[in-house]
């Protein structure tokens, strides 16, 4: 089982965003028995709450589900339990990198810049105090970005003989 944990601020708009869409393709190339997909804030504010409505309509209209998503926070222990630790943007990664145990297993990454393929940008901005256009920017780069990491996921698996 390979875990993949995506990370945003306060993971109701990005973070839930990236793990439905990735979910989702998992599912379609009939995967997701192999691969465990979460999400997590670097803040609390939002713990135990849906994402955003907003981020919610924007995947709904691209067929993606994120109503049974609930915001928690980034812990520790995300380190050692999961492969994959996928900043968002910098001010995350760098919280990120502030929690993690120095013996810890996995180091996170920026998202984009680490599995982007069309775009060049390497954060994912933030769509919160924006309008609808943002959460459709969103959406195109996670779609991107998470082709990408499919990819690299699906040779994984190959090279392991696991599919």
């Amino acid at each position: 089982m390979i875990r993949v944990l995506f990370v945003c601020l306060g993971n109701i708009c990005r973070s839930p965003t990236a793990h439905g869409v990735f979910q989702h393709k998992l599912e379609q190339r009939g995967l997701a028995a192999y691969v465990e997909v979460d999400s997590a804030g670097t803040a609390a504010w939002h713990a135990g709450k849906s994402a955003d409505a907003r981020s919610v309509a924007a995947a709904a209209e691209r067929g993606y589900d994120l109503t049974p998503l609930r915001a928690r926070q980034a812990v520790a222990q995300d380190f050692d339990a999961f492969d994959y630790v996928l900043a968002m943007d910098a001010d995350n990664l760098h919280n990120l990198q502030q929690l993690k145990p120095a013996a810890a297993r996995t180091e996170p990454a920026l998202f984009l810049a680490s599995f982007a393929r069309d775009f060049q940008q390497e954060e994912v901005p933030d769509p919160y105090y924006g309008g609808a256009d943002g959460f459709e920017q969103v959406l195109n780069l996670v779609e991107d970005a998470c082709d990408g990491l499919l990819d690299d996921i699906t040779r994984q698996l190959a090279g392991k003989g696991v599919i």
